[in-house]
């Protein structure tokens, strides 16, 4: 039995078994909620242990009434690893450099000018806004956690995409050829239009990455679609035409609802999601209502991802994500 496989058969039978938490699942297929843990006090790393292990099982894991602090957010967050910088381009909080705040006057600032294409590349409307959280860069975060600061009483929600089961239902024919395939991924122009400089001296872009179209998740061994809406421009090799009629197909395939969860948020909630093997849409409901909302999210520093034929990413432009601790 291969590695893979063996890892599957553990987790299909051991996928409800954890010790020091409570997982209930919303989806068969992805997303869970957790409880019996105050995120206001360290974790153990035995909790840490199990709540990695709901994220390989479920992908993405929701906690509910987290009344945490800025520095308890960051405390939690180190238990998986250090922390990065809250964003390549845009600057963290000024006493918080980890931490990126967003408002929905945000989201419906960079929605409304209509330019979350990168350059060359307009994904079909009904993809906007999916993504995976930074894969301008070469090595992209590994864990994304989020959490609701002031949520409204309805709307925002956010929707989430298992990636590895979006590789697993597409035919053999077709993971075969994927399988061999890089593709190009910039940063998305409304990010880098005007940006200021930042206070640590780093460079705010053009950031330019090669990626495999595949990604072996680096901790269980699973084949995902590596894939980006926001910030793929081509797959190298193919012709325009083509290309573009196979990202179209893809960006279907991972956007499919069988693969989905949409998680509603409420006060405090925190949502944490393996940003190796999840794309996600923030709120697409912004322009129906005027009530404030602001999240705050921090980043677990990754690796440079491999592909299923050994590829490793390669920075064409730019810095890769540093790491605070």
């Amino acid at each position: 039995m291969s590695n893979v496989a063996q890892f599957r058969a553990v987790t299909t039978s051991d996928r409800f078994s954890y010790r020091h938490i409570n997982v209930e699942a919303v989806t068969p297929i992805i997303g869970a909620e957790i409880s019996g843990v105050d995120l206001r006090q360290p974790i153990s790393p035995e909790v840490a242990a199990d709540i990695q292990k709901a994220l390989h099982d479920w992908r993405v894991v929701f906690f509910r009434d987290q009344d945490i602090s800025n520095d308890q957010l960051k405390a939690f967050g180190r238990a998986f690893g250090p922390l990065t910088p809250a964003h390549p381009i845009s600057e963290g909080m000024e006493e918080h450099p980890e931490i990126w705040e967003r408002t929905v006057d945000e989201y419906r600032t960079r929605r409304s000018k209509n330019e979350a294409s990168p350059p060359g590349r307009e994904p079909p409307r009904d993809f906007k806004g999916w993504h995976i959280d930074i894969t301008f860069v070469a090595n992209p975060n590994r864990y994304s956690i989020l959490h609701g600061v002031e949520i409204p009483p309805y709307g925002g929600d956010t929707l989430f995409a298992n990636l590895i089961a979006a590789y697993e239902g597409l035919s053999a024919p077709i993971r075969s050829l994927l399988d061999g395939l890089q593709a190009v991924h910039r940063v998305s122009s409304y990010d880098s239009a005007g940006s200021k400089p930042r206070r640590d001296g780093r460079s705010t872009g053009p950031f330019v990455s090669l990626h495999p179209l595949v990604r072996v998740h680096p901790e269980t061994g699973e084949n995902l679609l590596f894939l980006n809406p926001g910030t793929i421009s081509h797959i190298v090799g193919l012709k325009e035409p083509e290309s573009k009629a196979l990202l179209d197909l893809l960006f279907y395939e991972v956007t499919r609802p069988e693969y989905q969860v949409r998680f509603h948020w409420r006060p405090k909630s925190l949502v944490v999601w393996d940003n190796q093997a999840v794309a996600h849409a923030g709120p697409i409901d912004y322009s129906h209502f005027d009530l404030p909302r602001a999240v705050r999210r921090i980043t677990v520093a990754g690796d440079l991802p491999r592909g299923a034929d050994g590829f490793i990413s390669q920075p064409l432009e730019g810095e890769l994500f540093n790491v605070l601790g």
